[in-house]
């Protein structure tokens, strides 16, 4: 197990490097600028001669890569080309509100998910299976910026219950905070737990058609250990995996929604240092995204064990 998790840590921070030398070589490929997306199309070639000098863009591009290789070692990820403040600042200013956005999602995703999956299973062809179903391909089919709108319209401007536009930090109050991400949360985490629930309600009709639990049935087991005890068990293996690479969805859609909801989260931060070709904040941005995401299918695999016992990782799994 130990040297599993070695691996795949090592395996992790090969990927980060991957990333890091992709986005650094990507955005200095895109036609543009921070030079000119600074001072403009109609500065003089001086002006923007000098301030190439001063951001160091002069520099060979094996100069800035071992600066930016350095940088990410010793953590420090430099100012912001646009505002000249700290990008580790900026981030943490971020952060906080994208993930509690995500938090929000993915409660209200599982929380739906998992029950409507497991009922949709043990109803099929029922009533409520159909219309779990149809309410899950109208979760896959409407993007989170749409729902988030939706949701703007009807429970902030129709029924004026909660707000919609703007965040308001934990410091300031739990239900005020709460009440500034209720409406994004939701909309992120409706898609993700459609997602969710059609695997959960496949993966458990997979599970419930196999023959052991068709045994404990003539056994005369009783349906609820039937469900709870041997087929939950097995068929939430794939459905965290699911979960786990779905929480892609869940940062996506965060970028969307912030937009509509006009919340400074990462996904704003990201779309805003592109557009303006601020090479410091893009790069550590995309990095930490890509972290959640790598670390995160860690995480996934290592819950393996936890839900079945007899899953081990041994020297051929790894």
């Amino acid at each position: 197990m130990r040297r599993y998790i070695l691996k795949r840590v090592a395996h992790a921070v090969f990927i980060m490097w991957l990333v890091a030398t992709t986005v650094f070589f990507g955005l200095r490929a895109i036609p543009g600028g921070p030079v000119a997306a600074m001072l403009g199309q109609e500065s003089t070639p001086e002006a923007k001669q000098a301030l190439r000098d001063q951001l160091g863009l002069n520099d060979p591009w094996y100069v800035q890569y071992g600066d930016w290789m350095v940088d990410l070692v010793t953590f420090d990820f430099g100012q912001s080309l646009t505002t000249s403040q700290p990008v580790a600042d900026l981030v943490m200013q971020a952060a906080p509100r994208t993930v509690s956005i995500g938090a929000v999602a993915v409660v209200v995703g599982l929380s739906v998910a998992i029950p409507a999956g497991i009922v949709s299973a043990t109803r099929k062809r029922e009533p409520v299976d159909y219309l779990a179903t149809v309410a899950a391909f109208l979760g896959l089919s409407m993007p989170a910026f749409f729902v988030g709108i939706l949701l703007a319209l009807i429970f902030g401007v129709w029924l004026d219950l909660l707000p919609v536009f703007g965040y308001t930090p934990l410091a300031e109050g739990v239900g005020p905070w709460f009440e500034s991400i209720l409406l994004p949360g939701i909309a992120v985490g409706l898609p993700y737990g459609a997602v969710v629930m059609r695997m959960m309600r496949s993966s458990l009709l997979e599970v419930l058609d196999e023959p052991y639990m068709k045994t404990a049935l003539a056994k005369g087991v009783s349906s609820r250990v039937r469900l709870y005890k041997h087929a939950l068990q097995n068929a939430l293996i794939p459905v965290v995996t699911v979960a786990g690479i779905q929480l892609a969805l869940v940062l996506v859609g965060s970028v969307t929604v912030e937009l509509v909801f006009g919340i400074q989260g990462l996904g704003r931060l990201l779309v805003d240092s592109m557009l303006d070709r601020n090479y410091p904040v893009t790069q550590v941005v995309i990095l930490l995204v890509s972290a959640v995401l790598v670390f995160t299918n860690l995480a996934v695999d290592l819950a393996y064990t936890a839900i079945d016992p007899r899953i081990r990782y041994g020297s051929e799994s790894a």
